[in-house]
């Protein structure tokens, strides 16, 4: 025979007290590290962006030199 459901409530608690438990075993990153990820991610997120920029502009020039011909 299969084993009753808790009912909905004890199960949303459950589920709350789950995460509870989970939320105390996270290492959470110095204010420094964090400081120094964002900072590595807006470099990269602008080298990537001037790079797909340029290609970009490339592209469109060859275009046109080879569409006005």
């Amino acid at each position: 025979m299969d084993q009753a459901k808790p009912k909905f409530f004890a199960r949303i608690a459950n589920y709350f007290k789950d995460v509870k438990a989970e939320m105390k075993k996270v290492v959470w990153p110095s204010l420094e590290k964090v400081k120094q990820n964002t900072i590595t991610v807006l470099v990269y997120v602008l080298i990537v962006g001037v790079v797909i920029c340029g290609l970009d502009w490339l592209f469109t020039w060859l275009m046109s030199l080879f569409l006005n011909r």
